[in-house]
């Protein structure tokens, strides 16, 4: 005998799923907080980033972190108020911020004035690095280079205009050299 009932005795309805919760939804639009929610607070991350570079690292970063992860494209963007932007994929803007880091696949094409620059990957534009610059290995860096002090791992490569001193009035009392 054949009944319309489910195993427990329940009819079955055909009423379609009730609407998901929105308890877990950004903020609403509308205060300067919004921003941050959509760009990172502690760390956040834009993409798939499973990798988890565990590489002794000179910055120990607190506060906003932005993972741009592999295979992401971020193009024609302004990045602020950013402690740390990680690249592991394709970034073109214009940033100013703490410390930038480029995985070995990662490439950031624009202009940047940085505290510190660990790049493993490729960078190209204007970079101002106002301490620290470090080009391992894999790196690579051109373009228009401004640094506090350098320092280029075997393999490493820096080609461009380049010039120690992050300013111009520094630049000129400093060494000047062309890197190709």
């Amino acid at each position: 005998m054949l009944r319309s009932e489910s195993l427990f005795g329940k009819r079955e309805t055909n009423t379609p799923n009730p609407p998901l919760s929105t308890t877990n939804s950004l903020p609403p639009v509308g205060n300067s907080s919004a921003a941050k929610a959509i760009m990172p607070s502690a760390s956040n991350s834009v993409g798939n980033s499973n990798n988890t570079d565990s590489s002794a690292s000179s910055t120990n970063e607190v506060g906003s972190k932005l993972i741009v992860g592999p295979n992401i494209k971020l193009k024609g963007v302004e990045i602020t108020d950013c402690d740390t932007l990680v690249v592991e994929g394709r970034v073109e803007a214009t940033m100013d911020s703490r410390v930038i880091q480029i995985a070995e696949r990662g490439a950031f094409k624009g202009s940047a004035e940085i505290d510190i620059a660990e790049i493993r990957g490729e960078f190209d534009g204007e970079l101002t690095v106002r301490q620290k610059l470090v080009i391992y290995a894999t790196g690579k860096v051109s373009g228009k280079i401004r640094y506090g002090k350098v320092v280029i791992e075997e393999g490493g490569q820096l080609a461009g205009d380049v010039q120690v001193g992050t300013t111009a009035a520094g630049a000129r009392g400093l060494a000047v050299a062309k890197a190709v």
